[in-house]
C-alpha cells in the first residue's frame, strides 16, 4: 500500500470517528479551551505514538502536534492535519481526540469501580468465590450481561445486600438482555415483571434493568449515563451458543453458515406472530427462536466488553462449545487457533494436547489457574488501521473451574438446569482479570 493510500485510510477512520456520537463530537469543543488544551495536546501527543498505526501516519501526527511545543491549536501545523483528517485545526485536534479515545462523554452518576489489576487478582486468590470481591473493594457495582430471567440478579443481591447493609454500604447492579420484553419469543429467559419490582424496591439496592438492549451497542446507555464506566465485576451466564461458538477471526463466514446447518440443522428467517424470527429444522421438529439467535459474534467480542467494563470478569455456566473456542483465545500460542477448523469432539484432544487431558480429568468443583497449562496471550487487537486506536486488551489472571453450580457462588436458573442435563458434560466456570489496558 502506497503513503497515499495509507493516509487516506487513516483519514476515513478519523472522520468515522467524529461521526458516531453527535453528543461527544460537541463534548469535545471543551477541549480547544485554554486551561486544558495543553494537557489534552500531551496526552493526544503520546496516545498516538503509542498506538498500532503505520509509521508514516505517527511521522506525520508527531509533526503536526508540534512535539508538545503548541500552546494554543492556532499554533498547530494546519497543512498537514487537513491532509491527515480533512478538517481545518480545531476540528482536526477534535476529531483526533475523539479518535484516540480522549473524549469522555457525560458524566456517570454511578461510582466507578478503578483499582490496580495486580491488587484485585492478589484479593481474588484469597477469596472463596470471586463475587466476594464486592465485599473487599470500595464500590460493589455489577453489570450483568444476558441477563434472562434474573435470577442470577437475585440470588446475587440475596446474598451479598444483607452483608453490603452491615457496613454502609450500597450495591449497585445493572443487567442489559438483548430479548425484547414486548417479544413473545424467548420462553422461560423473559424475567417476571414482579421479579423486576421486588429488585427495584429493595432498600441499600440501585438496579436497573434494560431489555431489547445489544451489549455491544452500549452507546446510547453510555450517553444518557445510564451505565458506570467499569464495574466491580462483569458476569455473563451460559454464554449464547451459538453466538460466542465461533471466532470469526478464525472461523470464515462459509465454514461457519456450514457447520451451522450441519450441527444445528436447517435454518430460516421466518414471520411468527407477527415479529422476526429464526425457525430452525431440529429433526422433525421446527423450532422458533428470535431472528438475532444465530447472529455470530465470537469470544474475542466478549472478552474484549468484559476486559473494558470490569476489574473482573466472570463467565458461569459455558457449554463446551463455547467453552473450548474461549480457551483458544486465551492461549498465547497460535496453534489453538487453527484457521477454517471447527472444534468437534474428534480434534479437541488433537488441538488442545496436553491442556485438553489436564482439563478433562478435573473433578466437578476443581480449579486451575490457566497459566499453569499455558501463557496467556496479551494482546488482543485486530490488525486493521480502523482499530488502530482502540486499547489493547489482554489478560493477566483466568481461574478455570469444572460445573455450573459451587456452594455460596449465586447462579442463574440456566446454570441450575446443568445438574438435570445427564447427557450433557458439566459445564465451566472462567474468573478472569484483565491487564491494565493500554492504548
Amino acid at each position: 500500500m502506497s503513503e497515499s493510500d495509507i493516509i487516506a485510510e487513516f483519514r476515513r477512520a478519523v472522520n468515522r470517528s467524529a461521526r458516531e456520537s453527535e453528543q461527544k463530537w460537541e463534548d469535545s469543543r471543551r477541549l480547544l479551551e485554554a486551561a486544558v488544551f495543553p494537557s489534552i495536546l500531551g496526552r493526544l501527543i503520546q496516545q498516538s505514538q503509542a498506538a498500532a498505526l503505520p509509521l508514516q501516519v505517527k511521522a506525520v501526527l508527531a509533526d503536526s502536534l508540534g512535539q508538545g511545543q503548541v500552546r494554543r491549536v492556532q499554533d498547530l501545523d494546519g497543512v498537514a492535519l487537513k491532509a491527515l483528517t480533512g478538517y481545518p485545526p480545531s476540528k482536526a485536534f477534535r476529531s483526533l481526540c475523539l479518535y484516540f479515545g480522549l473524549v469522555q462523554g457525560r458524566a456517570s452518576k454511578w461510582p466507578t469501580a478503578d483499582l490496580p489489576r495486580e491488587e484485585v487478582a492478589r484479593a481474588l486468590q484469597s477469596l472463596p468465590n470471586p463475587f466476594d470481591l464486592l465485599l473487599a473493594t470500595p464500590v460493589a457495582t455489577v453489570l450483568d450481561l444476558g441477563a434472562g430471567d434474573l435470577s442470577f440478579a437475585d440470588e446475587l443481591v440475596d446474598h451479598y445486600l444483607p452483608l453490603l447493609l452491615t457496613h454502609q454500604r450500597e450495591l449497585v447492579l445493572h443487567a442489559v438482555d438483548r430479548l425484547d420484553p414486548r417479544s413473545k419469543l424467548g420462553g422461560p429467559l423473559h424475567p417476571g415483571r414482579d421479579r423486576i419490582v421486588q429488585l427495584q424496591a429493595r432498600p441499600g439496592l440501585t438496579f436497573r434493568f434494560y431489555g431489547n438492549q445489544d451489549m455491544f451497542d452500549l452507546h446510547e446507555l453510555d450517553e444518557a449515563g445510564h451505565l458506570a464506566a467499569r464495574y466491580t465485576l462483569v458476569a455473563c451466564w451460559a454464554p449464547a451458543t451459538p453466538t460466542f461458538a465461533y471466532e470469526p477471526t478464525r472461523l470464515s463466514e462459509a465454514v461457519i453458515q456450514e457447520d451451522l446447518r450441519r450441527s444445528k440443522g436447517a435454518f430460516r428467517h421466518v414471520r411468527y406472530e407477527g415479529e422476526s424470527a429464526l425457525e430452525v429444522q431440529h429433526g422433525e421438529r421446527a423450532l422458533i427462536f428470535p431472528s438475532w439467535k444465530f447472529d455470530i459474534r465470537g469470544p474475542v467480542a466478549l472478552l474484549s466488553l468484559m476486559a473494558r467494563r470490569g476489574l473482573v470478569g466472570v463467565l458461569g455456566a459455558v457449554d463446551s462449545q463455547v467453552f473450548w473456542e474461549i480457551l483458544a483465545q486465551l492461549l498465547k500460542d497460535s496453534r489453538y487457533r487453527p484457521q477454517n477448523q471447527p472444534f468437534n469432539p474428534e480434534n479437541l484432544p488433537i488441538v488442545f494436547g496436553d491442556i485438553y487431558q489436564r482439563l478433562t480429568q478435573l473433578k466437578l468443583g476443581e480449579t486451575i489457574s490457566l497459566t499453569q497449562l499455558g501463557g496467556l496471550r496479551s494482546r488482543f487487537l485486530k490488525n486493521d488501521v480502523s482499530d488502530a486506536a482502540q486499547p489493547i486488551f489482554g489478560f493477566r489472571d483466568v481461574w478455570i473451574r469444572r460445573g455450573a453450580v459451587f456452594p455460596g457462588v449465586p447462579a442463574s436458573s440456566t446454570a441450575r438446569q446443568f445438574m438435570h442435563m445427564r447427557e450433557e458434560s458439566p459445564p465451566w466456570f472462567l474468573t478472569l482479570v484483565p491487564e491494565d489496558q493500554r492504548p
